[in-house]
């Protein structure tokens, strides 16, 4: 694309020369478009990571693009799927979301990740968080958002803005709780309706 336009440029100089900003206007349009541009993009890709020769997570996802830059990133713009384990290979932590973009730290080591869109996170423990944007913090080993979240387990479901917790979502603090149900006092099947009619 970058060789189409400067083709045009070099095809239809008068066209530039009515007003002397224009070639800011065109460098600035050039500028924001390579900015766009990925360094690298792949397709179905599927990612281990690993400590102390160990996999922690596999990271699997239908495009990842790589920029560059002053702080290089990746974008996952078509969703992605991790899977966290525990020492023993076990899964331990699934998250999916519609969208991901992580930032490197400079060293080659992802700083922090963001997922948005439909972000679903599932412990061991089957404990299910809802958000709509929800980030990773390398350094602190927490996850974190300041929107809306949904926290379902077996017995309730507690809703709230804002939410911390630890990476694998199997300590949590909600920081402003809207409401809660518990699920066993809320759960009427059509059979107990059916008795209690009875």
């Amino acid at each position: 694309m970058k060789n189409i336009l400067l083709y045009i440029l070099v095809s239809f100089p008068l066209f530039f020369t009515s007003c002397e900003n224009d070639i800011d206007v065109v460098n600035s349009i050039t500028s924001a478009t390579e900015k766009k541009l990925p360094l690298e993009s792949s397709k179905n890709v599927e990612f281990l990571y690993s400590d102390s020769a160990i996999v922690r997570a596999k990271l699997i996802a239908p495009q990842i693009d790589r920029y560059a830059g002053q702080k290089p990133y990746l974008e996952l713009p078509k969703g992605m799927n991790i899977i966290f384990y525990q020492s023993t290979k076990k899964e331990q932590t699934t998250l999916t979301a519609n969208y991901g973009i992580g930032f490197d730290s400079g060293n080659g080591l992802m700083e922090k990740m963001e997922a948005k869109g439909n972000v679903i996170v599932v412990n061991e423990k089957g404990e299910k968080l809802n958000t709509e944007h929800l980030i990773w913090n390398a350094t602190t080993k927490k996850i974190y958002t300041d929107d809306f979240v949904k926290i379902t387990t077996k017995d309730q479901v507690i809703w709230g803005d804002g939410m911390e917790a630890d990476q694998d979502f199997s300590e949590y603090q909600i920081k402003n709780v809207k409401g809660e149900i518990d699920i066993k006092d809320a759960d009427l099947t059509p059979d107990k309706n059916k008795k209690n009619k009875k």
